[in-house]
């Protein structure tokens, strides 16, 4: 699996036991190294799991038995392959964040530059410092490559290095919509223990084995029937039916759900169009189809269940249309915003936020070893499951295979993202990222009017069972 071409801004956070006096001085004393060994982690890590592996410092190492391993090293660190790299997949630039520029994070907007982090700031102020931001990044939940997992498949993988990291990423949106159901969109990770009960429980269902509710081996299975297989890559829109499939199958009623594993606590609603998302249809969100999967997952009176709305896209050939870039963007802004699921071609990351025209991600192409985060341990080490390194990459170079995630708690705010995305259609001159209609039988009228010609598309795109994620 190849990395991206990206910038990174290391915030490197003091873990739960530092002071928070600390934190600045950290700042500016480890950015700039940790900057330079940033740009080559991802690839390389599938030797080594340790994340500070082409750190600038010297360590004491036990001397490799395997001298394949070590060779294999030397030449992948070697200046050769760097610039092979570069030529394939552009220039890592070693920039930061814009300290003019409104900087969006899944529906919150940050304006102040990070030089101000360090200053005294009380109210409203004191929110929107580059310190908060990055308090923010920090806390959300960050999932991996993990190796010395339970065996799954034929092949008996105990590892996902180099065909995960779509699920993975996918994992990661689905957490973010877990603790904000649980635990509300302000939450931040405290500093001290004992942790949150939900906070732990939640990262527990990511697990990787069968026995944890949303752990990569049920999300294989439960994406079967869409091409997904251990050591397989995947697009968006397979991972998101087999998010649909597995919450289908753990919400079959109360005796055989608890005997499996915990279900989602809110209906996931697929976003589609014309050949049920595949064949370029413009997807369409429709308010009957919500209300109906709202009552059928409220079996006990609910009026309205919480939802997550995943809607997969592809916005052009080789790159995105132009034309969505803005709209992209201002999806960012919605309150609602849990994120895309996009990237480079074959190289999965979880897109959180945009600055200008840079995109913000968490990337789960680092290898961790794999953890098992019991239910009940509140006192238990989660630091594998978060990173303060913001990265990113130009917004105009994701993959256009890419899919939308939003949360909506209730039924007031289902409504107020209908609002805000009819709105948003307004302004795309004839070529939405999608629509919204009261029902399926008024959305005959709302097409893509698309630069690309749909023909192509339905060609490139029409593979038994492949996307773009597969071809490339």
């Amino acid at each position: 699996m190849t990395s991206l071409p990206e910038g990174a801004v290391d915030s490197k956070l003091p873990d739960s036991s530092s002071s928070a006096s600390n934190q600045a001085e950290s700042n500016s004393n480890s950015s700039t190294s940790f900057l330079f060994s940033s740009i080559f982690t991802s690839p390389f890590s599938i030797f080594e799991s340790n994340p500070n592996l082409f750190s600038t410092e010297k360590k004491d190492t036990k001397p490799r038995t395997n001298e394949w391993t070590k060779t294999i090293k030397r030449i992948m660190t070697g200046g050769a392959m760097r610039r092979i790299q570069e030529r394939i997949l552009g220039t890592g630039r070693i920039d930061t964040l814009s300290p003019s520029s409104e900087t969006w994070l899944l529906g919150v907007c940050y304006k102040v530059a990070a030089e101000e982090s360090s200053s005294s700031s009380t109210g409203d102020d004191a929110d929107n410092t580059f310190s908060a931001f990055v308090e923010d990044f920090s806390s959300r939940i960050w999932i991996t490559y993990r190796k010395g997992f339970e065996a799954m498949g034929e092949a008996r993988y105990t590892s996902d290095v180099n065909w995960g990291c779509m699920i993975r990423s996918s994992q990661m949106l689905v957490a973010q919509a877990l603790i904000f159901h649980y635990l509300g969109r302000s939450w931040r990770k405290p500093a001290e223990k004992p942790y949150n009960q939900n906070y732990i429980k939640i990262l527990h269902q990511f697990g990787d084995s069968e026995s944890h509710a949303f752990s990569i081996h049920n999300l294989v299975r439960a994406g079967k029937e869409y091409g997904l297989a251990a050591g397989s890559w995947l697009g968006p829109y397979a991972m998101c039916r087999a998010w649909e499939t597995l919450a289908r199958e753990n919400n079959v009623g109360e005796s055989e759900a608890e005997k499996r594993k915990e279900s989602l606590p809110f209906v996931i609603y697929v976003v589609s169009g014309d050949g049920d998302g595949e064949r370029g249809g413009a997807p369409v969100l429709c308010r009957d189809v919500a209300s109906r999967l709202s009552s059928e997952f409220s079996k006990r009176g609910a009026t309205w269940a919480p939802m997550l709305l995943l809607v997969p896209l592809v916005l052009g050939l080789d790159k995105v249309n132009p034309r969505y870039l803005p709209l992209l963007k201002e999806t960012f802004m919605f309150p609602q915003s849990l994120g895309i699921l996009g990237g480079k071609p074959g190289a999965s990351t979880y897109i959180v936020g945009v600055q200008d025209e840079k995109a913000l991600y968490l990337d789960p192409h680092e290898v961790q070893p794999a953890v098992d985060i019991e239910s009940d341990n509140l006192e238990a080490d989660t630091s594998s499951y978060h990173c303060s390194t913001v990265r990113h990459i130009p917004l105009d170079q994701i993959d256009p295979s890419l899919a939308i995630g939003f949360y909506c708690r209730d039924k007031d705010d289902f409504h107020d993202l209908c609002s805000r995305s009819s709105e948003l259609g307004e302004k795309a001159n004839g070529a939405p990222l999608f629509t919204v209609t009261d029902s399926l039988g008024a959305s005959s009228s709302n097409r893509f009017d698309d630069a690309f010609n749909l023909e192509q598309y339905s060609e490139y795109s029409g593979h038994a069972g492949e996307d773009e994620w597969q071809l490339l």
